[in-house]
C-alpha cells in the first residue's frame, strides 16, 4: 500500500492525480444533477429561442443575453475545434477530457509502478525514463480516448443551438404601427410553440400596421434585425392550393 501511495503521489503520476480527482468531483456532481454532462455552453436542452413564456427577448434585452450566450459558447469552441483537429469530436468535451486525464493517469501509473518495480537507477536516467513514461501515457491515452470516441459518437448526436437565423423564412405579426428602414418590431413564433418578438426593417415603402402579417426574408447579423416583406396569409393559401 505504501508503495502503491508513493507512485500515485509521485512523479509524473502525481501530474494527472489532480486532474483525476477533479474528473471524479465532477461526475459525481453531474450524477446529483449539479451540473451538465455537455458542460455550460451546451445548449441543446435549453430549447426555444432563449424565451420563457409569451416572449422570448429577441429585443434590446435579448440581444444582449444573445451576444453573451455566443461568447460563451464560442470561447469553448475552440477547444472543441482543437480536440476535434485531433480526431475526438463529435461528443461532449467534458467527457474527451475525461478520458485523456483517466488514462493518462493510468497509464503514467503503469509505467512508473513497472520503473519502481525494475529498481531503475536513479539520477537524470530516472528522469530520463520518467519523461518516456509521461510521454508515452500521453500518447497512448489519445490513441485510446480516440477509440472510445468512435463509438461514442452514437450516443451524442450533434445538437445545434437555436439560432435567429432560424426564423428566416417564417411568417410574422407586426406589433409596430409601421415599418420603416430604421424602426419596427413583430412577433414570430418559433417551432416549439413560444413566441418571439424581433426587430424588423423593410428597403422600400411597403404599408405596414399593427396586426398586419409579414415575411422575415433575411436576417442581418450587424444590426440584430429582420428584413421583413409583406405577406398575405389569405392570397398565399390560395394561390398554393390552385
Amino acid at each position: 500500500m505504501g508503495q502503491f501511495t508513493d507512485v500515485v503521489l509521485g512523479f509524473p503520476t502525481v501530474l494527472f492525480t489532480g486532474g483525476l480527482v477533479a474528473v471524479v468531483a465532477f461526475w459525481a456532481i453531474v450524477l446529483v444533477g449539479g451540473a451538465d454532462a455537455h458542460g455550460p455552453w451546451h445548449h441543446g436542452a435549453t430549447g426555444g429561442h432563449g424565451g420563457t413564456g409569451g416572449d422570448s427577448g429577441h429585443g434590446a434585452l435579448g440581444g444582449r443575453h444573445d451576444q453573451l450566450s455566443a461568447d460563451t459558447a464560442g470561447s469553448h469552441a475552440g477547444g472543441a475545434g482543437a480536440l476535434a483537429a485531433a480526431g475526438l469530436g463529435g461528443v461532449p468535451v467534458t467527457v474527451v477530457l475525461s478520458l485523456l486525464v483517466a488514462l493518462s493517469w493510468f497509464l503514467t501509473l503503469a509505467g512508473s509502478a513497472a520503473l519502481h518495480g525494475a529498481n531503475a537507477p536513479g539520477g537524470p536516467v530516472r528522469a530520463l525514463l520518467y519523461a518516456v513514461v509521461t510521454a508515452a501515457a500521453l500518447v497512448g491515452a489519445w490513441f485510446a480516448t480516440w477509440l472510445l470516441v468512435r463509438p461514442l459518437r452514437r450516443l451524442f448526436p450533434d445538437v445545434r443551438p437555436p439560432s435567429r437565423e432560424d426564423f428566416v423564412g417564417q411568417v410574422c405579426v407586426i406589433r409596430t404601427g409601421t415599418v420603416t428602414a430604421g424602426f419596427g418590431q413583430a412577433e414570430v413564433t418559433a417551432p416549439d410553440g413560444s413566441t418571439a418578438v424581433v426587430q424588423v426593417r423593410q428597403t422600400g415603402e411597403d404599408a405596414f400596421r399593427s396586426g398586419s402579417t409579414a415575411l422575415l426574408y433575411a436576417y442581418d447579423p450587424d444590426g440584430e434585425f429582420f428584413w421583413v416583406a409583406p405577406f398575405d396569409t389569405v392570397t398565399a393559401f390560395d394561390t398554393f392550393t390552385t
